[in-house]
C-alpha cells in the first residue's frame, strides 16, 4: 500500500464547497479539488485490509486498492490505465455515484470510509489534463454492424466497448443530444454538460456514430434496424414514471420531475424547446418523492428562486447510522443528506398525499395530507402504513413534481414492434449474463432489462451486454469483464 499507517494518520476529508448562498445563483458545479497535498493524504488512507470488499461494493467490480496506490505515489498513467480498465466512464461516476464501494471499505467498519468516489474524479480529471485518455478502437475492423438504441450510460458503456472490439457502432437517440440521463435529467450543478459532451467526442473520434433526433419505432423501422445489423443492443432506459392518480390530478401546477429537470437543462444549455415554462419562481413547491431525482428537484426549485420547499417521503424517517439489520458491508438505508438539502428545504417522512385541491381556474392551491405509521417485519423493512387518526390538513402550494420513481420501459415503438417478451416487471425479459431477448440478434441492458437503478449499475450492464455480443459476433471475446479483477491482482 502507499502508505501502511495512512488509515491512522489522515481523517476522511472531501473537498470543499461553494458555500449554499452562493452556488444556487448558477448552475455550475460547486465541488472544488483537492489540494495535491490533501489528494495524497486520502489515497494513503486506504489500507492493506487484506480482502478488499470495495470490488464487491462496485457494481463495476473497480480495482481500488491498487489505484489508490498509484495515486499516493502520483504515478497517473498507471492510476488512470486501472481505473479506466473496469470503468468508461469514471468522470460520471466520480460525480454521481452513491458509492456502494464506500460503504463496503473495510476501513468504514470502525473508521470513515475512503474517499474513494473522490479520488476516482480526480484521477480521471488529472488524466484528461495530461492528455492521457485517448482514442481506444483498433485500426482494423471487424466488418461487424451493431446498433446501440438509446445513449444513457448503458448505452454509451455498450458502445465504447463495442467500438473497442472493432465492431462498426451506431447509437440512435430519441433527443436532440446523446447522454439520456446524463444529459437531460441530472442538473448541471451535480454534472455540467461539457463533461457528458467531451466523453461522447472521444467516441466519435473512435468512429462511434451518434444518430440523434431518431427514434427507433417511430423515425426509423425496428425491423429494418435489426434486419441491418449483425445485432442490436436495446438501452433505452426505464422512462414510464410512476404517477400519482388521486383526485385532483389534473389540475394545472402539477408535474413529473423529469418534464421539469429536463426543460431546466436545455434552458441552461440554450436549447429551445417547444412546452409550456415549467418553473417554481415565487410558487410554494411541493416535491413528492425522497429520493436522489426529488433532491434534483430541490436544488432546481432553490436556484429557480422558490418561495418555499417542502420534500415528502411516504416511508418513515431512516436511522442515521447501521441498526443491525444493515451490517457492513451492505449497502445501508440510512439518512442522506444530499448537497441540495443543505441549500433549503423542509423534509417530511411518513406523509401520504390524499388530494390535490385547485381554484377556480383550475390552478393547483394545496395539497390533503395525512401522516402515517409503518409496521416493520422482523428485519425492520416496512409492510404496510397505518394513516395517523385526525392528522389530515391542507397544505398550500401551487406546484408539485413527482419524483416517485420509474415503472418501467417505453413499451409502444421498438418493444412492441418487435415481440420483445417482458418480465413480470414488464421490463424486457433477457437473462443477467446473457443480456439475449428471445428476438434474434437483440440484446438489452441497463434499466431497460434490470428496471431503474443505478448509473454505476447501468454502465456494467453495458460493458457486459457488449462482451456477450462480442462473443456472439466472433464466437469469442477480447473485452475485460469483472474476471479482470482478478487478472490485474496478480499483476500488481
Amino acid at each position: 500500500m502507499g502508505k501502511p499507517t495512512g488509515f491512522q494518520e489522515f481523517n476522511r476529508e472531501l473537498p470543499a464547497k461553494t458555500p449554499a448562498a452562493e452556488r444556487v445563483k448558477n448552475y455550475n458545479e460547486f465541488v472544488h479539488a483537492y489540494t495535491d497535498e490533501k489528494l495524497n493524504q486520502q489515497s494513503a488512507r486506504c489500507m492493506d485490509c487484506g480482502i478488499p470488499f470495495c470490488h464487491n461494493g462496485c457494481p463495476l467490480g473497480n480495482i481500488i486498492p491498487e489505484f489508490n496506490d498509484a495515486v499516493y505515489h502520483k504515478n497517473w498513467e498507471e492510476a488512470y490505465n486501472i481505473l479506466s480498465s473496469t470503468n468508461n466512464f469514471p468522470e460520471f461516476t466520480g460525480r454521481i455515484c452513491p458509492a456502494p464501494c464506500e460503504s463496503a471499505c473495510v476501513l468504514g467498519i470502525n473508521k470513515p470510509a475512503v474517499a474513494i468516489e473522490e479520488i476516482e474524479k480526480h484521477i480521471i480529471e488529472i488524466a484528461f489534463s495530461k492528455n492521457l485518455v485517448k482514442p481506444v478502437a483498433p485500426l482494423i475492423k471487424t466488418g461487424k454492424k451493431v446498433a446501440v438504441v438509446g445513449s444513457g450510460p448503458a448505452g454509451l458503456a455498450a458502445a465504447a466497448q463495442l467500438s473497442k472490439a472493432g465492431h462498426l457502432v451506431t447509437v440512435y437517440e430519441r433527443d436532440d443530444q446523446p447522454g439520456g440521463l446524463l444529459r437531460y435529467g441530472i442538473p448541471d450543478f451535480k454534472l455540467e454538460k461539457w463533461v457528458v459532451e467531451r466523453r461522447v467526442d472521444i467516441m466519435k473520434e473512435d468512429g462511434v456514430v451518434f444518430k440523434c433526433n431518431t427514434e427507433v419505432g417511430k423515425d426509423i423501422a425496428a425491423d429494418d434496424l435489426v434486419r441491418n445489423n449483425d445485432a442490436v443492443v436495446l438501452a433505452g432506459g426505464s422512462t414510464i414514471p410512476r404517477n400519482l392518480n388521486i383526485p385532483g390530478r389534473q389540475l394545472k401546477g402539477i408535474y413529473f420531475a423529469m418534464d421539469f429537470l429536463k426543460q431546466q437543462n436545455k434552458r441552461v444549455s440554450g436549447i429551445e424547446f417547444p412546452q409550456e415554462d415549467i418553473l417554481a419562481t415565487g410558487k410554494d413547491v411541493v416535491v413528492i418523492g425522497g429520493g436522489d431525482t426529488g433532491s434534483d428537484c430541490v436544488g432546481t426549485s432553490n436556484r429557480q428562486g422558490a418561495k418555499s420547499i417542502l420534500q415528502f417521503e411516504l416511508l418513515g424517517k431512516p436511522a442515521e447510522q447501521r441498526t443491525q439489520h444493515m451490517p457492513w458491508p451492505t449497502y445501508p438505508m440510512i439518512l442522506k443528506t444530499t448537497s441540495s438539502h443543505e441549500e433549503g428545504v423542509t423534509r417530511h417522512w411518513g406523509i401520504e398525499t390524499k388530494e390535490f385541491l385547485g381554484d377556480a381556474e383550475g390552478n393547483l392551491r394545496a395539497i390533503k395530507v395525512v401522516d402515517v405509521t409503518w409496521e416493520h417485519d422482523f428485519m425492520g423493512r416496512p409492510l404496510k402504513p397505518t394513516i395517523v387518526e385526525g392528522s389530515e390538513r391542507e397544505i398550500e402550494c401551487q406546484r408539485v413534481f413527482l419524483a416517485m420513481g420509474f415503472l418501467f420501459p417505453q413499451h409502444n415503438g421498438t418493444i412492441e414492434s418487435l415481440g420483445i417478451e417482458l418480465d413480470e416487471r414488464k421490463n424486457v425479459k433477457a437473462k443477467e449474463g446473457v443480456y439475449r431477448t428471445n428476438v434474434s440478434k437483440v440484446f438489452a441492458a441497463g434499466d431497460m432489462r434490470r428496471g431503474q437503478s443505478l448509473v454505476v449499475w447501468a454502465i456494467s450492464e453495458g460493458r457486459e451486454a457488449a462482451r456477450k455480443i462480442d462473443e456472439f459476433l466472433m464466437g469469442h471475446s477480447i473485452l475485460e469483464s469483472k474476471d479482470a479483477v482478478n487478472q490485474f491482482e496478480q499483476v500488481f
